[in-house]
């Protein structure tokens, strides 16, 4: 059953909706008519249920409780964007794998200093090694970033003496400050530049580019947890929210390096973005709907691709590589196998 289920969710894809529009249901179809903004209707396009995962909305979407309560029952989650591509929040079905066991065990992790601690600093250790990946990556096609890699590893070296969460923050926020301080010597571009971390609003397009990379991989990070018998609402590192599932933001911070940060990389060096395909507003600049398009296939494509896992003896997509994890945490949570983060290994 479970081998059939994961058949299923490999043939199902993620739909972008960026236009306005109405979506509804029709039979066992979604139907989605986009809206201009003069009202007028554009021609329908329909999406067979069976192959949907889920859907990521940059415009504004009509749509009433009875469309709501089909995705439910389908299992199909719905992402929300504003205007400036900030997520808003999501639409998740039911929870359809519930364990008592397991989320009783969360909690107590949680809920002793111990415990959390080290499943915090094995997050924070996770992403420090993928920024490392990365860095040492680029110095060897000729970039100088010894200075940063070497300051990285010293903050890395500080995890370890580390005595409270907050701490651990304070260490991931420099290790972070480091890595971002290095962008501007991959890119090696005149035109487009990260300068210094920025955003709400971010104050340029590599800024911007970056917030929309890492929104997306929280909401991939959510998708993931939401076919486990984890709670997205407990976490380690990230203190935990009224309005925000934070344990996606842990996973997002071993995954921003290798997913978003890739991305980027590849599409800027190759210039397949360019400031044109950004608009640059009074609160801040976002990309227009052509250069949205780019980075989601760019993206979509990253997800996609597939490395040979080394305890599975066989070749997983990036995409599985989250779900995985979250695995990796559910063993560690109910005392199976210790937890240890994806490091990417070539």
């Amino acid at each position: 059953m479970q081998l059939l289920r994961f058949l299923l969710e490999r043939m199902k894809k993620t739909y972008y909706l960026f236009n306005s529009g109405r979506l509804s249901r029709q039979d066992n179809t979604l139907k989605f008519t986009p809206v201009d903004q003069q009202g007028q209707e554009g021609s329908a396009r329909f999406l067979p249920v069976e192959n949907v995962a889920e859907l990521y909305c940059f415009g504004s979407l009509d749509a009433n409780s009875t469309l709501f309560n089909f995705l439910g029952k389908e299992g199909i989650s719905v992402h929300f964007f504003d205007y400036y591509e900030h997520y808003t929040g999501s639409f998740c079905p039911r929870e359809y794998l519930q364990a008592g066991r397991l989320q009783v065990a969360q909690a107590l992790h949680y809920s002793k200093p111990k415990k959390r601690m080290a499943l915090a600093c094995k997050v924070v250790e996770g992403a420090g090694f993928n920024m490392l990946k990365n860095l040492r990556y680029y110095q060897g096609r000729g970039r100088q970033l010894d200075a940063c890699i070497a300051a990285i590893e010293r903050h890395m070296m500080e995890l370890s003496g580390a005595a409270d969460v907050p701490t651990l923050m304070g260490l991931e926020g420099n290790i972070r400050q480091c890595y971002y301080a290095a962008f501007d010597d991959i890119l090696q571009q005149d035109e487009l530049k990260l300068e210094r971390r920025s955003k709400q609003p971010p104050h340029n397009e590599v800024n911007a580019l970056v917030s929309f990379g890492n929104m997306l991989c929280y909401t991939l990070c959510l998708d993931q947890l939401y076919h486990t018998q984890l709670s997205p609402t407990i976490s380690f590192l990230h203190e935990p929210g009224e309005r925000r599932f934070s344990l996606a933001l842990d996973l997002a911070e071993i995954f921003k390096p290798l997913l978003v940060d890739r991305t980027i990389f590849s599409l800027l060096n190759k210039r397949q973005l360019s400031a044109s395909d950004f608009d640059r507003k009074l609160n801040g600049i976002r990309l227009k709907e052509g250069g949205r398009k780019t980075f989601i296939q760019a993206w979509e494509e990253r997800l996609q691709q597939t490395i040979k896992h080394r305890s599975l003896g066989r070749s997983v997509s990036y995409k599985h590589l989250v779900r995985l994890e979250c695995y990796k945490l559910s063993k560690h949570l109910l005392e199976i196998q210790p937890y240890e983060p994806f490091k990417a290994w070539w």
